[in-house]
């Protein structure tokens, strides 16, 4: 007989470089990240990684706005030592939306960048 086939990956993936050339306005930071959102179609519910090199971070959020604009933090990460986890709860679609057209993003600071050190944009892979 013929094998099942294979169901859909429900996983759709969002990826983010961070730097301070990200920052607006840019800085001349050195230190550099990633964020990793893998967002489940069938749960409504993402995973965030982020790694960094920033030294003694003071601040890390979850942003919405575009890529030229400064947002609004959605929420503060629990703690901002890389690497950072973070598991939403289910979104709603006006949030998926969001994630969709790219209006996230993250933001670590520290005490010489205290506006942002590294930014990064989360873009549909």
């Amino acid at each position: 007989s013929d094998p099942a086939p294979t169901p859909p990956n429900p996983n759709v993936t969002f990826l983010a470089a961070l730097n301070g050339a990200n920052e607006v306005p840019a800085n001349a930071s050195t230190a550099t990240g990633t964020a990793s959102l893998v967002f489940n179609t069938t749960t409504k519910i993402y995973t965030l990684t982020i790694t960094h090199n920033v030294v003694s971070p003071t601040n890390g959020h979850f942003m919405q706005g575009t890529q030229l604009s400064n947002g609004i933090a959605l929420f503060t990460f629990a703690s901002f030592t890389s690497p950072i986890t973070y598991t939403s709860s289910p979104l709603s679609a006006s949030e998926e939306a969001n994630l969709y057209n790219n209006l996230y993003y993250v933001d670590i600071h520290s005490a010489t960048y205290p506006a942002g050190e590294i930014r990064g944009q989360l873009i549909k892979q």
